[in-house]
């Protein structure tokens, strides 16, 4: 039953944070209710076999829809195919100033300056444990963000260290555009030593846990082909067993004259998604097959998703597209894609 038409124009009629946490709240209480396998159609299973894991299906929710992990469970009970909660960061922090999510439904997108605006990791760790989900969990960590850019290879070894215990996949986001300098850590010399030290203290908690966690880096759309290059023979040369592209773009020219045109943050949404197809496919060859890629950006169809999986993806994660479309996104998604 597809409720989200109907209460799409009550939600869009809030401001759009407060909308966030209203929808989530609903998704909550629905569940809690024991009413999600009502409302939610069963997503019939589609396997998808990487990094060791087995993900049920190959639709994902992107970080940033539960930064904290409080709704887990109601957000699985959609039917995703494995779930990835943050960015955390080692100690809590408020974010950036409000308003700082903006919408822009002519254009099918969001900008977003957020700036990891989050409890810090021990919260959501205990959130994790409180919950009842047993898929594919991601945990996506960052760095504080008065920790200085020389100093945050400190807040990642942190992350990754709290979050080893109780997570499937760890993604190490050093792309997000509301981090003052983070994207500098895609550059050059700086994402050598950042890549070389977590795959160090990786192996390392697997000898001490006896357990393997797979370590996945999250980059960003805009990046030129020679640093695609670059990231994708650094991702080879260490073994990071992963890749997410994209998160949001900094660029403008998919939605110049708008009226939100002009505010900073990460437009995500429609207007990203031929760009992050382009990233996607660009990895794709350089990686040939060797690290699987997820796909992330601009996905509010099956069609769409299907264009990421023909690039070269392996898996799709939505987040602007469920809040356009709604969760029966998952399901047309699911049911949708070929090869699987």
């Amino acid at each position: 039953m597809n409720l989200y038409p109907l209460l799409r124009p009550l939600l869009f009629s809030l401001d759009p944070e407060t909308a966030h946490a209203v929808t989530l709240k609903l998704l909550n209480l629905t569940h809690r209710s024991g009413l999600s396998s009502w409302i939610y159609p069963t997503i019939e299973d589609k396997p998808v076999n990487i990094m060791g894991l087995t993900f049920k299906n190959p639709v994902g929710l992107a970080a940033g829809m539960d930064k904290n992990g409080d709704y887990i469970d109601a957000l699985a009970a959609i039917g995703f195919g494995f779930i990835e909660i943050g960015t955390v960061t080692p100690r809590p922090q408020p974010g950036n100033p409000k308003p700082r999510l903006f919408r822009l439904p002519e254009h099918n997108a969001i900008i977003n300056r957020m700036g990891f605006n989050n409890p810090g990791i021990d919260y959501l760790l205990h959130q994790v444990t409180r919950s009842a989900y047993t898929g594919v969990l991601g945990i996506n960590i960052g760095k504080n963000f008065d920790t200085p850019i020389a100093n945050a290879v400190d807040d990642y070894l942190i992350g990754l260290r709290k979050a080893y215990p109780l997570a499937s996949y760890i993604t190490i986001n050093i792309s997000s555009p509301n981090t003052q300098n983070l994207r500098q850590l895609q550059q050059g010399d700086e994402i050598k030593k950042l890549i070389a030290r977590l795959k160090e203290e990786q192996l390392k908690l697997q000898q001490e846990q006896a357990r393997y966690v797979p370590l996945v880096l999250k980059i960003a759309p805009d990046l030129t082909d020679d640093e695609i290059s670059h990231i994708a023979q650094l991702l080879l040369d260490y073994a990071i067993d992963g890749v997410i592209a994209t998160n949001t773009t900094v660029a403008r020219d998919n939605i110049a004259g708008h009226k939100l045109a002009n505010e900073t943050g990460g437009l995500s949404g429609a207007p990203v998604k031929e760009k992050a197809t382009e990233v996607v496919r660009a990895l794709a060859a350089e990686l040939n097959g060797k690290i699987p890629i997820i796909a992330a950006g601009g996905i509010l169809s099956a069609a769409d998703a299907q264009e990421k999986l023909t690039a070269g993806a392996s898996l799709v994660q939505v987040y602007s597209g469920l809040i356009y479309r709604g969760p029966e996104l998952v399901r047309e998604i699911g049911q949708g894609i070929d090869g699987f």
